[in-house]
């Protein structure tokens, strides 16, 4: 922690001296402690918190942990791939500097987008007949919200006490729950809802045209839908306070990124609307996190019941850490959350090892997986396929992949988990990335390891192309 000490005294422009006064320490000791040669007690680190006014959160190691898997991908690029750099050399960075790190992901973050730039005008040229390979994927206002989410430990206090107010306020019931949120939207919003008519080609679900104060949700909506979009709404109309106070304090660089945010965190209103925080923790615990019977018994869908279980983190109150993940057929990441630990891949591909991207083998089917990262954490993860669909013969589906995992220490509250011996495990080796893994004994790597350039022998052949034959 010396260096976070180091980087916030140095922000307030204070001499090692005059801090080592305030906190009743020598200037040598504090010295040491920036240096990580000493370390920081409790009562030092209360009085560190006051004296500059910071949570105590920002001395957190998960923050750390998780800039150091930042920059370890960024520096996987093919960029740096002329410069030996250690995963020693990238915790030292972070802890004597961690601003600079941080601006180092900023700078790769703008390069990224740059290389993106150039691959849309690319990509035109390909159109017309020319043949050149286009840039990575650039970091998405998406990309900046799910950060947001993370960095929140994707639980926020003010729009679960939002959602709880709502519920005396209006006197809402589970089994009339969508009588009661349209009334609300009606009696004290002077919103007026109105079903809207489906055609072919149709892409709009829900239309708000906040002159005419109306309200229109698509008719092809199940109702577990209506009633989201119903609290997503509510939520829109009356916490933009509450919206606008948690953005503030993100780090969102575009228009775009604010205007995603406020939608993630409609979002989030709907589902504690939906999914009471005490009520739904209480069901989820007492049937093991049945995700299917907890969508049936607060009538929500699957995934939504998943992204509510990645919440309950309130507090002295707190279900079980998971870390959620969403894919398409491609393998393209449309959602992670990690509170389990798991680092998920920001700049590249998921590691095809998961079980998430299986879950397209047995569509509606669960498939469980024991899985080991390099770093020797056990996991216990579940996934399945979600169809989605717009309603009408010819209306577009799309399948996405769903995964949630713990670590294996909660595996056994999992009802998941049954029948599978969680004390003796066979876990199945996975990684972050291919560039990232040092396992060189996986048939199904796509890239060279970072820390293992690729050696080409045209008369051996390995598991792999970027796996190499001899150890």
């Amino acid at each position: 922690m010396g260096g976070k000490v180091r980087s916030l005294r140095r922000k307030k422009s204070i001499t090692q001296a005059q801090l080592a006064r305030e906190l009743g320490i020598s200037a040598s000791y504090l010295n040491l402690i920036e240096n990580n040669r000493r370390p920081l007690t409790a009562p030092l680190l209360i009085k560190l918190a006051r004296h500059f006014s910071v949570d105590l959160d920002s001395f957190a190691e998960e923050d750390e942990a998780r800039m150091v898997a930042s920059l370890r991908e960024i520096l996987g690029d093919n960029l740096f791939a002329a410069h030996d750099i250690s995963l020693n050399d990238v915790r030292d960075l972070v802890n004597q500097s961690p601003e600079i790190a941080r601006a180092v992901c900023t700078l790769y973050q703008h390069y990224d987008t740059a290389k993106q730039a150039a691959g849309d005008m690319l990509e035109r040229l390909n159109e017309a007949g020319a043949d050149h390979e286009l840039p990575d994927r650039f970091r998405s206002p998406s990309e900046e919200v799910s950060e947001l989410l993370q960095t929140a430990i994707n639980h926020f206090p003010s729009l679960e006490e939002g959602a709880e107010r709502l519920w005396r306020d209006a006197r809402l019931d589970t089994a009339s729950l969508r009588y009661g949120l349209v009334s609300w939207l009606e009696n004290r919003l002077g919103i007026e809802v109105r079903s809207m008519a489906f055609h072919a080609g149709e892409r709009q679900v829900r239309r708000f045209d906040p002159q005419r104060r109306l309200l229109e949700l698509s008719e092809v909506l199940a109702p577990r839908s209506v009633n989201f979009q119903l609290a997503h709404m509510i939520g829109l109309l009356t916490h933009e306070a509450d919206f606008q106070q948690i953005l503030d304090g993100a780090r969102l660089s575009t228009d775009d990124a604010h205007a995603l945010g406020r939608v993630a965190l409609a979002n989030y209103f709907a589902g504690a609307v939906l999914m009471p925080y005490a009520e739904f923790l209480q069901s989820a615990q007492s049937e093991r996190y049945d995700v299917e019977l907890l969508g049936a018994r607060f009538r929500t869908s699957y995934e939504q019941v998943c992204h509510r279980l990645t919440t309950l983190q309130r507090p002295g109150a707190q279900g079980v850490p998971f870390h959620l993940i969403r894919v398409d057929i491609a393998g393209n990441i449309s959602k992670r959350f990690s509170a389990s630990g798991i680092h998920f891949a920001h700049f590249s591909g998921a590691c095809p090892r998961w079980n998430v991207h299986a879950a397209f083998l047995t569509p509606g089917r669960i498939r469980t997986q024991v899985s080991e990262m390099p770093n020797g954490t056990v996991y216990f993860c579940f996934s399945r396929t979600l169809r989605k669909g717009q309603g009408g013969w010819h209306a577009p589906t799309a399948v996405h992949a769903i995964g949630l995992g713990c670590e294996l220490r909660h595996g056994k509250g999992l009802v998941y988990a049954d029948g599978i011996d969680l004390d003796s495990p066979k876990p199945v080796p996975v990684g972050v990335s291919c560039r990232l893994c040092e396992r060189m004994d996986c048939a199904e790597r796509a890239f060279p390891a970072l820390a293992s350039p690729m050696r080409i022998d045209e008369n051996v052949r390995g598991l792999s192309f970027y796996a190499p034959a001899d150890p």
